[in-house]
């Protein structure tokens, strides 16, 4: 509880200097944080990032722990788990699906489990490719898998309102390990698999 209660006090410090930050980039970008309508912006948005990023206070060896006993040993895969993120480039958001499969090697995860795993990162300062290998590594270890393959679909604000100004564009990511990545055959249908219902 001492732990608990010193990380709260770090927090209502940080959250006031984080409130001061975004008082001056308001200033920077041309405006006035004491107007009517931008008065609770800065904790507004100091609370929406610490919401955002929450996934820092997650511990993913928590969220794997719980595994079942069971023979099963084809592929698993959850299609169309949903994600938000912050590009760590620019703290804009970019948006997605994740497609999560694994080869089971003697005990299988609970499927909210795998969810719950991609929420942990991606509620985090990240760019695509790292978290697209983080979830696939943390199932082959955390999980011990036999194989484990992450696949990534993701529209990003930086492209689309800012810089190329591409909005629809989409980028694909993907991360194979274990008998996903040596055989050909297992990667091939998590690929189909995610073609068909990975959006």
């Amino acid at each position: 509880m001492a732990a608990i209660a010193a990380d709260a006090q770090a927090v209502e410090c940080t959250l006031a200097e984080a409130e001061a930050a975004v008082r001056t980039l308001i200033r920077w970008i041309g405006d006035e944080p004491e107007r009517e309508g931008l008065k609770d912006t800065p904790r507004r948005v100091a609370r929406a990032l610490r919401e955002m990023a929450g996934g820092y206070n997650v511990d993913p060896d928590a969220v794997l722990h719980t595994k079942f006993g069971e023979s099963y040993d084809a592929m698993v895969v959850l299609t169309g788990v949903r994600f938000t993120s912050l590009c760590e480039h620019h703290l804009l958001p970019f948006v997605g699906t994740v497609t999560v499969g694994y080869v089971p090697n003697g005990r299988v995860l609970g499927v909210s489990k795998l969810a719950r795993l991609v929420d942990c990162y991606a509620r985090r300062l990240q760019i695509q490719e790292r978290m697209t290998t983080q979830i696939a590594e943390d199932i082959m270890k955390r999980g011990d898998a036999a194989g484990a393959g992450v696949v990534v679909r993701a529209h990003h604000s930086c492209m689309g309102c800012r810089g190329v100004r591409q909005p629809d564009s989409e980028m694909v990511t993907s991360a194979m390990f274990g008998v996903l990545r040596d055989n050909p055959e297992a990667r091939a249908e998590l690929l189909a698999l995610t073609q068909n219902g990975g959006r």
